[in-house]
């Protein structure tokens, strides 16, 4: 069956700092992204042809005039993509398609959340409206907390094992410029934060954040024409899994991992060519946000063996000088999430690092490296994998 598999290119790359912007509204962040990401191309705005912008929240925006009015290209198309935290890499997915089915010859694939402003602790309204009977909604840290607890019960895992993936990700996140969290923190501070949803504390869970990304999507032979003619880089393969919004109805759901993870991973590495993920991957960027997501990403995406997650992270293997590198840019602990932008944030993370050009950590010779998103209570999964070209 026809896929994506080195038939789509990304020739630039964007993003703003993820923080507190109280002094830009979504238009601002969403702009500033476009714009350093075509100037990374080498084009101009006027040569976007369509574009896909992840929004998940509707104070953020509704419809593809969050992407218009921030850009003032109007009279494209341009669609609002919303698939929980996924909903930036499906953007990434959608627009891949569009270039791989030879409709359009570059577009754009962005993402924006403006969520500090609201007033509320946590995510505003998280899953009220998919979950009726969580009346109030079942808070993100509670719903992960369960997996937490679980991991525990089963696997002995202990609150050391979740605070050394904040460790390790907060040193990398040191490095980086655009991150909204810059300090390293010790395995002490880590544990005795306070609690947030036992067993996870706040080092355990990432941050509220305002922020933009954005990816230029063309073909490898107009690539070849473009600022990074000799350096681009191409899609090896995209995944896309949904499952349940409902998991904790399901009696099988044993919350010791996420099929949605599983399911997509499968569907990325059978087009690209994966058979051995834990060699053949160079680096991954993956959805960080708990510690216990991703002790158990490293098992749902083959980098270890089930029940090896934090053992995986413990023996270094994680780390930035280690057999794989996960999160060495400081993942969503360091960088907190805005929904709809982390996902072209990770893309554009591979992007620079299979370029040689990484901000902070550089990863030694990469190439190979994927992006995991996950949405929801694990509902939603998308995986991407992209290489040198």
């Amino acid at each position: 069956m026809p896929g994506i598999k080195d038939r789509v290119a990304i020739a630039g790359v964007g993003a703003t700092r993820f923080t507190e912007h109280y002094e830009k509204d979504q238009e601002d962040l969403l702009l500033e992204a476009v714009e350093e990401a075509t100037a990374d191309a080498g084009i101009e705005r006027a040569d976007i042809e369509a574009m896909w912008v992840g929004v998940y929240y509707r104070f953020t925006g509704l419809s593809g005039t969050t992407a218009a009015d921030a850009t003032r290209l109007y009279g494209i198309p341009s669609t609002r993509v919303e698939n929980y935290c996924a909903s930036g890499m499906d953007a990434f997915r959608n627009a891949c398609f569009a270039v791989a089915a030879g409709v359009y010859d570059i577009v754009l694939a962005c993402g924006v959340e403006k969520i500090t402003d609201q007033g509320s602790r946590g995510l505003p309204n998280v899953l009220r409206d998919s979950i009726p009977p969580f009346m109030p909604p079942a808070s993100a840290p509670a719903l992960f907390a369960m997996a937490a607890s679980r991991c525990f019960a089963e696997r002995g895992w202990t609150r050391e094992d979740l605070a050394r993936v904040a460790v390790k990700n907060h040193a990398n996140g040191a490095r980086h410029p655009k991150a909204h969290f810059r300090r390293e923190i010790t395995m002490e501070t880590a544990i005795e934060a306070p609690m947030i949803a036992w067993p996870l504390g706040r080092f355990d869970s990432c941050a509220v954040s305002d922020g933009a990304a954005a990816v230029i999507v063309t073909r490898p032979e107009i690539a070849k024409t473009l600022a990074h003619k000799d350096d681009y880089t191409v899609v090896k393969a995209n995944g896309l899994a949904v499952t349940s919004s409902q998991p904790m109805y399901d009696p099988g759901f044993d919350y010791l991992g996420f099929p949605a993870t599983r399911m997509a991973a499968a569907q990325a590495y059978a087009e690209a060519g994966i058979t051995d993920p834990a060699r053949q991957i160079s680096f991954a960027e993956v959805h960080d946000c708990f510690t216990i997501t991703e002790l158990l990403n490293y098992e749902d995406l083959g980098f270890c063996e089930p029940g090896e997650g934090a053992a995986f992270c413990a023996d270094g293997r994680a780390s930035a000088d280690g057999q794989l590198p996960v999160n060495p840019s400081g993942g969503l602990k360091s960088f907190g999430h805005p929904i709809g932008a982390t996902g072209c944030r990770m893309i554009g993370e591979l992007t620079r690092q299979l370029q040689g050009r990484a901000d902070g950590v550089q990863v030694r010779d990469p190439e190979l490296g994927l992006a995991h998103n996950l949405g929801g209570p694990g509902a939603v999964c998308s995986v991407t994998i992209v290489g040198r070209n």
